[in-house]
Parts: C-alpha cells; sequence; structure tokens
C-alpha cells in the first residue's frame, strides 16, 4: 500500500527496522532540544504530514526501550491519526520517571503502525448471547 506523505523534517522518512516489523520509528523534529521533567508530558513534533487512505489509522505507539530504560511514553496509548487528518504529526510524550529527560532531534520518539479499521453500526437488543465467561471482568479468568 502506499500513503502519500509530506516530509519537512530534516530527517529521512520513517521505515521498518526489520523485514517483519509492524512499526516504524518516529522521529523528534527539533531546532533545539526539549527537556521533559518527571510526571510532564509534552507534544513533540515530527515534521511528517500524512494521508492515509479511509479505513486506515496510524496507531502512535511507544517504543520498549524508552519506557524501560528511561520511563518515556506516549501518553494516549496508542494514539490514532485519522485518515482525514492533514496536520503535522505531533507525539504527546510523557516521562514517568523521576528523572528529566532530554529529547534531542532526531531521536526516537515512538514507533507508528497503520491499520484498518471497520465502521460499525449499532444494532440495539435487549439481551446479548451468553458465552463461558458471562459478565466476568478484570482478572475473572484467573490468568
Amino acid at each position: 500500500m502506499k500513503v502519500r506523505i509530506v516530509n519537512k523534517s530534516h530527517h529521512s522518512l520513517p521505515e521498518y527496522s526489520t523485514a517483519f516489523s509492524a512499526g516504524m520509528d518516529l522521529r523528534a523534529n527539533l531546532n533545539e532540544a526539549l527537556i521533559l521533567e518527571p510526571g510532564k508530558r509534552i507534544i513533540v513534533p515530527t515534521g511528517l504530514f500524512i494521508e492515509l487512505p479511509p479505513r486506515f489509522e496510524a496507531q502512535i505507539r511507544p517504543r520498549s526501550g524508552l519506557a524501560i530504560k528511561k520511563g518515556i511514553s506516549v501518553l494516549n496509548t496508542p494514539g490514532t491519526i485519522d485518515s482525514d487528518y492533514r496536520g503535522e504529526v505531533g507525539i504527546i510524550l510523557i516521562n514517568l520517571s523521576d528523572e528529566t529527560f532530554t529529547i534531542n532531534d532526531g531521536e526516537r520518539i515512538c514507533q507508528m503502525v497503520i491499520a484498518r479499521h471497520e465502521k460499525i453500526e449499532w444494532e440495539e437488543t435487549k439481551d446479548l448471547e451468553s458465552t463461558d465467561r458471562g459478565s466476568g471482568g478484570f482478572g475473572h479468568t484467573g490468568q
């Protein structure tokens, strides 16, 4: 599938790191480093603008290395970029650690996964089909 992209950053286009990668790393596009204090959040620009086909979305997800090593995550995980959005892709990062984190230009800050989605129509009913699980909630299966 081809996706139209405008790259106003000073970095190469996002790409898959391996043959079977689901996501592409996105990079911070900065004129100067950003400081992310513990417990704070920030929108990091990427300089990228995309045009997805209808019924597709771009999902923005944390990078596992940043999460485990530095406590940096994407706040609204996964973030969704809808197919009709034409603005710059901005990434909401949060610092969940107790140390200040510096975001430098070109830093890989998140992953982007392109996914198809469906549109549904609600069908109101008085009851639902029964299952073995039923209405058992969080932790119900004992796993």
